[in-house]
């Protein structure tokens, strides 16, 4: 049995996984171990290997994108699963693999993905930048954000953050790893607590301002809106103080909106520019 531990990252996984699969290495002769978890009590073995095949082993893009967001779970038996599912898919010859779900392995770790998946969203919706400074160098706004995520998906979810905020230094705090933007480069680093992330900022009234803007009770849903933002998040997002007041006063707004009179309809702004560009319309 060979012992294969590693860190807890597609990039740890993805390297081992290719040098078994090189030496042909079957799934059932591995031990896989997250070396975060389990640092003394198991020990990667000095393995002599047999003769490594000469011929590269072609491996889908769409197997690696599954792969990474497998890795990000942290379900114990994902890097065994997905090594077999990765052996089948190249040395065991079953080439269509990817296209059946309904398939054991291919099914696991299909949802160990979706599961995955959903947490980068809800990263992506839920993480609030908290301003702590500007660089006196170049002047820009530097900001720290503090997120908990189920899964490690930090590094999934960081290209997102690095697109959006290009122009600004920022930093995403997690308890599994942290991720940080100079402007120019996106670095990792291994997580904090949540002490180390900073107190509450003047930008958090302008979320809960915003947040009281786009809050409809007339459409109020509470299940729903649990459902799309489960209330785990809230005690990080600023807006989670004034929730249960708007819940709670949705009716009194709604009897408020239906009583309150409709203002009559204005009439349509008229002058040449307009009309020219009605008439073109209707040719």
């Amino acid at each position: 049995m060979i012992s294969a531990l590693i860190q807890p990252t597609f990039e740890a996984w993805r390297s081992k996984a290719r040098e078994l699969l090189r030496h042909g290495v079957k799934p059932e002769e591995v031990q896989w171990a997250d070396e975060s978890q389990t640092p003394s009590l198991l020990a990667e073995d000095a393995v002599t290997y047999g003769e490594a095949r000469k011929d590269a082993v072609k491996v889908p893009a769409e197997f690696l994108h599954l792969a990474a967001n497998v890795c990000a779970h942290t379900d114990e038996r994902r890097f065994a699963i997905l090594y077999r599912l990765l052996h089948r898919l190249t040395l065991g010859g079953e080439k269509h693999l990817l296209a059946m779900p309904s398939d054991r392995d291919m099914h696991q770790c299909s949802m160990w993905a979706k599961a995955v998946s959903r947490d980068i969203h809800k990263m992506h919706a839920f993480v609030r930048f908290r301003l702590v400074g500007v660089n006196e160098e170049n002047g820009r706004e530097q900001f720290v954000a503090w997120f908990e995520p189920e899964y490690r998906i930090t590094r999934l979810a960081a290209p997102f953050f690095e697109k959006r905020f290009a122009g600004m230094e920022w930093s995403i705090l997690t308890p599994d790893e942290c991720a940080s933007w100079d402007g120019e480069k996106l670095t990792f680093m291994p997580g904090m607590n949540r002490h180390d992330a900073p107190a509450a900022d003047a930008h958090d009234d302008l979320w809960r301002t915003y947040y009281r803007s786009i809050f409809n009770p007339a459409r109020l849903k509470v299940k729903a809106m649990q459902s799309e933002m489960p209330v785990k998040y809230w005690k990080n997002l600023p807006e989670s103080e004034i929730i249960a007041g708007l819940i709670n006063g949705s009716e009194k707004r709604v009897q408020t909106m239906i009583q309150t009179p409709e203002r009559p309809v204005k009439s349509a702004p008229d002058n040449a520019y307009l009309r020219k560009l009605r008439q073109q319309s209707m040719r």
